[in-house]
């Protein structure tokens, strides 16, 4: 079976939908899950099903969708309901725990391909780094778990897997510029900095990509938006690291922005900070 997770839920087998199943249970299985290999207490799952207003019977149409759940899985797989209890579904003390075994699961490859990556540039392979990026953000298929319902625990968790995909494509961007490819992502971080409008690190990757490109007004346009963003929604002022790149590109330094393999390099120079 493959789990996936890194954009609509989906339980997979020889590529196919395993199953079909929508609204709570849906829900239920979206947060175990996200837990894989752990027990989630029925404290913690009828707080995600029903927030702090939880029905008299919540425990009862808990236990419903598990039985649920189980049998599902146990059509499917041409195995009986007390196997998927034993071997996939199992019940934990109290509460409960999803166990994929041997089974592809999207989560756990894009954090090992991250932490790979991490470990390729802290080596100074950049190439291989930005491979290694390109893979592991290639597993994502959208925002995460984009049709389930969520409550405060999925909000939450969505919010942090979100936020690490937004740091890969960071990363990547990095290794992008370090590379010399900043035609190539031009486009996308146009589009990124219009979605996260207070974004420093792009904001500050874009600027370097428009004045390699040869435009150095556009790139300095792009912090007085980020200032002026930040300013009208946060009442805030860029940091002194960004406004230092718009010094630099304003001025003679920006040379230093221009050499090949420069990303990592420029920033340290300027004190700019190096993204992690």
């Amino acid at each position: 079976m493959d789990f996936l997770v890194l954009g609509s839920l989906s339980v997979e087998e020889d590529g196919q939908e395993l199953i079909h199943i929508t609204g709570k249970p849906r829900q239920l299985l979206a947060l175990l899950l996200l837990n894989a290999s752990y027990r989630v207490s029925t404290r913690s799952l009828i707080a995600e099903l029903w927030d702090d207003t939880p029905r008299r019977c919540a425990l009862t149409t808990l236990q419903s969708h598990i039985f649920y759940l189980r049998t599902e899985f146990a059509r499917k797989l041409g195995a009986t309901r007390g196997a998927i209890a034993q071997d996939l579904l199992q019940t934990r003390d109290d509460g409960y725990q999803i166990n994929i075994g041997l089974a592809s699961f999207d989560l756990p490859e894009f954090h090992r391909l991250r932490s790979s990556a991490q470990t390729l540039m802290n080596a100074g392979d950049v190439l291989g780094a930005s491979q290694v990026l390109s893979e592991a953000l290639g597993l994502w298929r959208g925002p995460a778990l984009r049709d389930v319902d969520h409550g405060r625990l999925l909000r939450a968790a969505v919010a942090e897997l979100d936020q690490s995909r937004l740091d890969t494509l960071a990363l990547f961007f990095g290794t992008q510029l370090d590379l010399s490819r900043h035609r190539a992502i031009l486009s996308e971080l146009a589009r990124l900095v219009v979605r996260h409008p207070h974004h420093e690190e792009l904001h500050a990757q874009f600027m370097i990509a428009l004045y390699r490109s040869g435009y150095r007004i556009r790139a300095l346009e792009v912090f007085d938006e980020l200032r002026r963003n930040m300013h009208d929604d946060l009442g805030i002022a860029p940091s002194t690291r960004i406004a230092r790149l718009r010094h630099v590109i304003r001025g003679a330094g920006a040379a230093a922005m221009d050499t090949a393999g420069g990303y990592i390099r420029s920033r340290r120079a300027f004190g700019l900070g190096v993204p992690s």
